[in-house]
């Protein structure tokens, strides 16, 4: 209102649209000035805790293959019971946090740079992915019936996926689990022989931090991760489940495949 008195009373400003422009290109310089002086704090803070997050990330990979191969070691010199015991729970202990570690540096990743899309043959990948978890999970027995089908999109994140998928199906299973993946048509079938769920249970799974069994090693966000990234790429996710029947885990890909 100012400006608008002071140009028309003192600079005897008549045309309205003139003014009108002039009133608007101020608003939107003292605008843009007042935001950057906002902003600028904000984007400094955010720069900082992204480096200091991929220090941390780095920093926390040497005391896990520290610990993992020093168990290795151990194990070779200690044979009785007690002590076996006592390495495995170091074991499980150290896998879990290497869990955490791939989920954090994905995650990372992914606020750093884009995703990259690219074309892959999602049976080679299970079967990669399957060979790697034989080796963490050596007694879980896995039974695949795969075909061949081209995916067009972010492979590393689909591995972490995958991983997510048959690391609980192996964790929810009375030992020694057995995990069957099918891979037909468009769909992926992951299907595990353990204490399934109810109703209510599968209601919930998908919410960050929601544990089914607070017995079981984990932190909650694996199966929010997935369903992340299903919504993410189009795939639609369905769960099957029954109390002591196991679980099916679908992901069909009928939306992205041509």
């Amino acid at each position: 209102m100012g400006v608008t008195y002071y140009a028309m009373a003192v600079l005897q400003t008549e045309n309205v649209i003139i003014l009108a422009l002039a009133i608007l290109l101020l608003a939107v310089t003292t605008g843009y000035i007042l935001a950057k002086l906002a902003i600028e704090p904000l984007k400094e803070h955010f720069e900082q805790l992204e480096q200091f997050s991929k220090e941390t990330l780095h920093e926390l990979n040497l005391p896990i293959n520290t610990i993992t191969t020093n168990t290795k070691m151990l194990r070779k010199n200690h044979k009785d019971e007690k002590s076996l015991k006592r390495l495995a729970r170091i074991d499980m202990a150290c896998d879990m946090l290497q869990k955490r570690y791939n989920e954090l540096d994905y995650l990372i990743k992914r606020q750093i740079q884009k995703e990259i899309i690219e074309i892959f043959d999602l049976k080679g990948l299970i079967e990669q992915r399957v060979e790697v978890l034989q080796e963490l999970y050596s007694s879980a027995k896995f039974v695949m019936d795969l075909e061949t089908i081209s995916l067009k999109m972010d492979k590393m994140g689909f591995s972490k996926v995958i991983d997510n998928l048959i690391d609980n199906a192996i964790k929810y299973s009375n030992p020694p689990a057995k995990v069957t993946l099918s891979l037909h048509g468009t769909q992926l079938r992951i299907r595990d022989e353990g204490r399934g769920m109810d109703e209510m249970t599968l209601f919930k799974i998908f919410d960050r931090y929601y544990q089914g069994d607070t017995a079981t090693p984990g932190f909650g966000i694996g199966l929010g991760l997935v369903k992340d990234y299903c919504d993410r790429h189009k795939i639609l996710l369905h769960v099957e489940s029954r109390l002591d029947e196991g679980t099916i885990m679908i992901l069909d890909f009928k939306r992205i495949v041509k």
